[in-house]
């Protein structure tokens, strides 16, 4: 029989996958020996089971009422009491963290009879009413679906009409009256009644937090964290314990390191008189962790000694929750904390200068995406006056954006291309779409935890919290400073290192990793812990990184960066600008002389390119690709030519002679899909000369940087095979070529001739396309549109955010490589290449070599090196490590 509920005393932080994880955790924690509250986890096992078939598992009930009563047992009190109740809280535990997305329900087990006996046992009657209110309102909208906002604004009426600034300055008749609005309400709007049975109240409440597994905003974070759909969430069912009983109780969250710079110290919020939501909601700013050493110095020394403990067992950052009630301290939750970018560099160098973790094992605590993030560049404030507000610095980075108000504004000014940034006075979970699109967030209210801070931190937004200063107001679309007015639509500058606010847009200057890249000079602090951190995957890895460039600076930076070599260096890139012109005069040539004499003009011109090239990458390999897309895009565009000549004519000037033979030349090439047409290896072989001339130029380049004493290493691809045949013969005509400047200049001129596999059928003939080919390198930018079917410049804006939506896509294709299909075609064209060829070397020089998780897709598939952009070289070499790291953790485990 399958087990659905397990208590905390049973299982451990290795149970993640059943028991999500923060049931894992609170297990683990249990076993510690911390002070935990009691309870049980419902598995995600029942989750998966009752989103299957819609119905609550067979059994589960009956787990459940057992582990009540165990619970009800050694509490000498039962659920719901009347006289003396046993309350529990309800909350979700996910195998990975989704802050604020799914649902949490406090206090079940108050009814009309029982919110009295809590009053007398407690002694205090504000606190019972406060309590059985913040049910009612869970209740009412998790579990039986009334809109939210029903219920803040019967608050705020209640608050207004008593003058009180906020729900502390209620009392108990205030409370009270409350409750019997907020039972109204949802009797109005769901036609029943608010269940007054403990046990209904906890079977429903179990059940809702299973359904919002596929709530709207859970969905669409796990969309934006590539988190799988069927994973499903646990539950925990916990033992109340209350931080609103008074001044000498209250809640908080706490970091046993800095989440956003990774420093040392005492970092979180703290909340007197108050329950945990209440910190984390940002509906009253809390005070700095550090304060409740002045408040409760023995629960503040307690809790101290509780993170020590933590952060060595977990040998990470902890972030915790806790509450104090009436002076004790009880550990609610810790899970290994959301960080940013910076702290996570700087928390794994730590940890292993301390001895807690392997240098291994702190490669594998960074990313590539998050050292993309540490080379974005940051303001410049020594440009910029005084800042419009300061605020609580939650998430670093710097970004300038268009205000808004909302999140559906922001959605529709991101989605129409502007830069915004979401103001609001505490963000929810419902703003999560906004978050997303939006460059920053900025509140009003909330600390270094709350809900803003947290997703914030997780998706690598910009963020500042907790700015008092500004006072919102959504309804008028505007917020104030002082006597300072800032409209929806004015732009700011927000700065989530610093927790400052400039007005309008601040200049940018490189970031301090930036200038290590690009120096290789190392500091203290940041810099040297992400040196150490490429140090240690440079030494581990074993696929190469190369550059995609196309002229001596671009493969200058690349080396600096770290690049092996060049592995995609586009000619057609060199065909622009003024040399526009010799192209147009090849492409209209008439006679085989003037044809020759254009590509005579071009030869010196493109030789140089290559000199320049092959002396930046001296001594390592230069990947140069023939000639790739149609001539005709070298020609103006044939649609803006007709308008021009038949304008010029209707304004008494005559074209030209040139006019008309451009016009002619651009009408004869016109083709309906032109990337499926004449160009590549295709045009190579109709077009007389053009592959002689582009070989002549480089082997006269190889000839060249050999006679100044350089070792220039000089490869020779070709573009958008189909078939050997065709490699053959475009083979044969380089090496004639090759042969012909080797004798002319007496220089031995050698550059091995390989081919993209860009194609699937190149992919599924890579046996046979081997056997002429001496090197693969896979262009997957053309290889996925061939493979899907799709025109990239017109499916990304015509339908690609609808499928990402939909979840037809976990994320582009184009960003990432699609495994299933693209990466199939990329594993069988290795496996048959290298079948046929022991040896061959086989790259990828398409922009998913800069993509990390592709990076790791590439090591396992068998490639020798991947090529991407200058300034993706360093993602490329850290996730490179951090691939062969994951290979050797398989291996052991194998």
């Amino acid at each position: 029989m399958v087990r659905y509920v397990y208590d905390f005393t049973v299982g451990g932080r290795d149970m993640a996958d059943l028991l999500g994880g923060k049931g894992a955790n609170l297990a683990e924690m249990t076993r510690m020996g911390l002070p935990v509250p009691p309870g049980f986890t419902v598995t995600t096992e029942a989750c998966r089971a009752f989103l299957t078939t819609g119905t609550e598992p067979d059994g589960l009930a009956h787990e459940i009422s057992e582990h009540l009563t165990t619970l009800e047992e050694a509490a000498g009190r039962r659920l719901g009491q009347p006289d003396d109740p046993l309350l529990l809280s309800v909350r979700s535990g996910a195998r990975f963290s989704m802050p604020g997305m799914m649902e949490t329900i406090l206090d079940i087990g108050l009814n009309d009879d029982s919110v009295l006996g809590l009053a007398k046992t407690s002694g205090n009657e504000r606190f019972a009413w406060d309590s059985y209110r913040r049910l009612v309102q869970m209740f009412g909208s998790t579990v039986m679906g009334v809109d939210s906002a029903v219920f803040e604004q019967a608050m705020t009426q209640l608050k207004d009409l008593r003058g009180a600034p906020d729900d502390l300055h209620l009392d108990a008749g205030d409370l009270a009256q409350l409750v019997e609005t907020y039972k109204n309400l949802i009797k109005h709007e769901t036609g029943e009644d608010f269940p007054q049975l403990p046990a209904e109240q906890l079977r429903r409440a179990v059940l809702a937090v299973f359904e919002s597994w596929n709530g709207e905003r859970a969905r669409l974070y796990r969309r934006r964290e590539h988190i799988p759909d069927d994973l499903g969430t646990a539950v925990n069912v916990q033992t109340m314990v209350f931080g609103n009983l008074g001044p000498d109780s209250g809640s908080g969250v706490a970091f046993t390191r800095d989440p956003a710079t990774g420093a040392r110290g005492v970092y979180g919020d703290y909340l007197s008189n108050a329950q945990g939501e209440d910190v984390v909601a940002g509906i009253r700013n809390t005070v700095p962790l550090d304060e409740l050493g002045r408040l409760n110095s023995q629960a503040f020394a307690q809790l101290r000694e509780h993170m020590g403990t933590l952060e060595t067992h977990y040998r990470d950052l902890c972030d915790i929750e806790f509450t104090i009630e009436r002076g004790r301290l009880w550990m609610l939750q810790t899970r290994v904390g959301k960080r940013t970018a910076e702290a996570a560099f700087a928390i794994a160098a730590e940890l292993v200068d301390e001895g807690l973790i392997s240098a291994d094992e702190g490669l594998a605590r960074v990313s590539g995406d998050g050292l993309a993030r540490l080379m974005f560049p940051r303001f410049d404030t020594s440009a910029v006056g005084n800042p419009l507000a300061h605020g609580i610095p939650a998430s670093p980075g710097a970004a300038v954006g268009a205000v808004v108000f909302d999140s559906a504004e922001a959605v529709r000014r991101a989605s129409a291309g502007e830069k915004v940034v979401l103001v609001r006075q505490e963000t929810t979970p419902d703003d999560l779409p906004g978050m997303i699109a939006a460059q920053a967030v900025l509140t009003s209210r909330g600390g270094k935890t709350s809900h803003a801070a947290v997703v914030a931190r997780g998706m690598g937004k910009v963020c500042v919290c907790g700015a008092e200063e500004i006072t919102v107001d959504p309804q008028g679309r505007r917020f104030t400073v002082g006597a300072t007015t800032v409209e929806e639509g004015t732009v700011i500058s927000v700065d989530g290192s610093e927790g400052a606010v400039y007005p309008g847009a601040a200049p940018l200057v490189d970031s301090a990793v930036m200038r290590y890249f690009e120096t290789g000079e190392a500091s203290a602090g940041l810099v040297d812990a992400v040196a150490h951190a490429m140090q240690q995957a440079d030494g581990v890895r074993r696929l190469g990184v190369r550059a995609n460039a196309d002229t001596p600076d671009d493969a200058a930076r690349a080396r600096r960066f770290g690049a092996e070599g060049i592995g995609l260096c586009r000619t057609e890139h060199m065909f622009l600008g003024d040399r526009r012109q010799l192209i147009e005069a090849m492409i209209l040539a008439r006679t085989d002389t003037e044809r020759e004499r254009a590509l005579a003009a071009l030869l010196p011109l493109q030789r140089q390119d290559f000199v320049g090239i092959l002396e930046a990458m001296d001594g390592l390999p230069v990947t140069i690709r023939l000639l790739d897309p149609p001539l005709h895009e070298f020609l103006p565009d044939r649609t803006e030519l007709a308008v021009r000549l038949a304008a010029a004519e209707a304004h008494g000037n005559p074209p030209s002679a040139h006019d008309f033979e451009l016009l002619d030349a651009v009408n004869r090439m016109h083709e309906e899909n032109p990337m499926l047409g004449l160009r590549g290896v295709r045009l190579g072989l109709v077009a007389p000369g053009l592959v002689a001339m582009q070989v002549r130029a480089i082997a006269e380049a190889v000839v060249d940087r050999k006679r100044a004493g350089g070792d220039p290493r000089a490869e020779i691809m070709v573009p958008l095979i189909d078939t050997v045949e065709e490699l053959r013969l475009v083979r044969e005509e380089v090496e004639q070529v090759l042969a012909e400047v080797s004798t002319e200049s007496g220089v031995t001129v050698e550059c091995p001739v390989g081919t993209m596999i860009e194609l699937p059928r190149a992919a599924l003939t890579a046996g046979r396309i081997a056997q002429e080919a001496q090197f693969f390198s896979f262009g997957t930018n053309d290889l996925t549109q061939t493979t899907w079917g799709f025109s990239r410049d017109d499916v990304e804006a015509a339908f690609f955010s609808a499928y990402l939506d939909k979840g037809i896509f976990k994320v582009s294709p184009f960003e990432t490589i699609d495994r299933e299909g693209v990466g199939r075609l990329v594993e069988i064209a290795v496996a048959e290449g290298r079948a046929a060829r022991p040896g061959l070397k086989i790259g990828v020089c398409g922009e998913h070599g800069g993509d990390p998780e592709s990076v790791h897709f590439f090591h396992a598939a068998g490639l020798d090196y991947v090529s991407c952009s200058p300034f993706r070289v360093p993602v490329a070499r850290l996730e490179a490590g951090r691939a062969a790291l994951t290979e050797t953790d398989a291996g052991d485990s194998r």
